[in-house]
């Protein structure tokens, strides 16, 4: 019985956070790629929303939970309404880091995730700190140092490390890149403007972390609650991007990898990534769901040297082990 419980309260949900954090690297990647190829942000992301609304809403009503609805339904409404808005300032701040910078620096940046959310945690009563714990010192000190490491990571690249051999100056290398690039209108790298972007997405991100917590506490569907957020997040996102992107031959779909890219990103990156956190913020909280993703700067820099031609640098490594020490 003992190892049952185990498996199911430890392991499972340990899996299902790496598998997250895989997928969301996987997204962040696509984008990349996707971006590359000229397809507008703003297209990517409406179509995104729309793919993870449409992939939730039938597991909502085949795999309904019989929870009953709070009392108060319109201030519950008012919250899922709050928690899209979050998630889509996190889209649209994440995808247009990813347009300045890359991949692995959003990964890099994420660690700071479980600093902000470890503070919100604090500061809304939903975690303790004991001075007399060495756990509880560990962790300020952890937000403190992964703070500094961001300043680091965004402030300094530092020169190339690993260079990918293959790639051409100006490099377009990558299984992924076009060669040469379609569309020279988007954003030149800008290492600290994406680092930025990153640091604003990953504090909505962790106010969303500690929305949804509340959220299921309430009402304790997992799948039902993610679905009405994608739904509604289409919503708040559609006159946004039609607005945005006026050009009507952006919204056409011609290139079927960028069709795969889109699909991946709004299945695997969002829907099952929202679902699975949410599941993990019900079972474990904040906190454990944030720990996880130091993670994804491995993946990450695997993904974009290979997928992408991203070089390595300097500067990421002594930062990215400051950020990776917050509560690893």
């Amino acid at each position: 019985m003992d190892q049952r419980r185990l498996f199911y309260k430890e392991l499972v949900p340990f899996a299902a956070m790496v598998a997250a954090e895989c997928a969301t690297v996987g997204s962040n990647t696509g984008f990349k790629a996707a971006t590359a190829r000229g397809l507008s942000y703003y297209v990517f992301t409406l179509y995104v929303c729309i793919v993870a609304a449409a992939a939730l809403i039938p597991f909502a009503f085949f795999f309904h939970k019989s929870a009953e609805l709070p009392p108060n339904k319109i201030s519950f409404f008012f919250q899922i309404v709050c928690l899209s808005a979050l998630g889509l300032s996190c889209q649209l701040l994440g995808n247009k880091g990813l347009e300045y910078s890359s991949p692995t620096l959003s990964s890099a940046i994420s660690n700071l995730i479980p600093a902000f959310t470890f503070m919100l945690a604090v500061f809304f009563r939903m975690e303790k700190i004991d001075l007399k714990r060495s756990s509880s010192i560990v962790k300020i000190v952890g937000s403190a140092v992964s703070i500094s490491g961001a300043l680091v990571v965004v402030l300094y690249k530092g020169p190339i490390v690993i260079s990918n051999p293959y790639s051409p100056r100006p490099k377009q290398l990558g299984l992924l890149y076009p060669n040469p690039p379609l569309d020279s209108s988007h954003p030149q790298p800008n290492w600290i403007m994406g680092g930025l972007c990153f640091v604003f997405q990953y504090l909505c991100n962790s106010f969303w972390y500690i929305l949804q917590t509340q959220i299921i506490k309430v009402y304790p569907d997992e799948i039902s609650v993610v679905a009405v957020y994608y739904l509604i997040q289409a919503l708040l996102t559609a006159p946004i991007c039609l607005i945005a992107e006026t050009d009507m031959n952006a919204w056409k779909l011609t290139n079927p990898l960028i069709f795969l890219f889109i699909f991946n990103s709004g299945l695997m990156g969002q829907s099952f990534v929202a679902a699975i956190h949410t599941w993990g913020l019900n079972l474990k909280g904040p906190v454990y769901v944030s720990s996880f993703r130091p993670l994804s700067i491995a993946i990450a820099a695997a993904m974009g040297a290979i997928l992408l031609g991203d070089d390595l640098h300097l500067g990421r490594y002594p930062s990215t082990i400051s950020l990776s020490t917050n509560f690893s």
